[in-house]
């Protein structure tokens, strides 16, 4: 079995069993206002990335890797555009080198194509990630107007990271739940997160 692929986030590999099989697709769950963006570019760290952005520009995103704490990698940044939305998508995937990490941001707009469009591009993205060993990460909106097409995203993902941020009085509280993993284990706990200008996880409840 080829070795897992990390996600960049040192603990969160430790529980999950060093990383993620190769060929999977993770669907990350998360509110818009949340720090969620911050868990995409730690994934580009680990190695190569193909970094679909479809809402945000090419410049817009680049931006933000440039100005994170995030220990980033130098992710190849494509807008996908409104006209031929999943064709292009598809095409883009051509491109993805061995053992790489495709995102895509937000997953949400793909997810409004249509039935047919949305089923066509996750087949190719199944294929093009089996091909090459790679990981796909799927950045999953989860505020006001969720689509229909949601529970098939996360019957289809192999992994389904949900981040929940809450605020209670004068505190922002983070945590991430692995509900689903298949080819590993689940996490029977969430992590929780500290999401500032960087990830952290806070580990205070093991140690002794």
């Amino acid at each position: 079995m080829p070795a897992r692929l990390p996600t960049g986030i040192d603990v969160l590999d430790q529980r999950l069993g060093g990383g993620i099989p190769p060929g999977s697709i993770i669907a990350l769950s998360a509110p818009p206002a949340s720090g969620a963006e911050l868990l995409l570019y730690e994934f580009t760290a680990p190695r190569e990335t193909l970094y679909l952005t479809l809402d945000r520009t090419e410049i817009g995103v680049a931006d933000s890797l440039r100005r994170t704490a995030v220990e980033t990698g130098t992710p190849t940044v494509q807008y996908v555009a409104d006209e031929d939305r999943t064709d292009h998508a598809i095409e883009l995937l051509g491109d993805l080198p061995e053992r790489s990490t495709v995102v895509v941001d937000p997953h949400s707009a793909i997810e409004r194509e249509g039935r047919s469009a949305f089923f066509e591009f996750m087949t190719q993205l199944r294929l093009h990630v089996i091909d090459t060993d790679s990981l796909a990460v799927l950045h999953c909106l989860d505020g006001r107007n969720v689509s229909p097409l949601r529970d098939s995203t996360e019957h289809l993902a192999d992994v389904v990271f949900e981040l929940t941020t809450d605020i209670a009085g004068a505190t922002v509280e983070n945590r991430l739940a692995v509900p689903k993993f298949r080819g590993g284990r689940a996490l029977t706990e969430t992590l929780k997160l500290r999401l500032t200008d960087s990830v952290a996880v806070d580990t205070s409840r093991d140690i002794a």
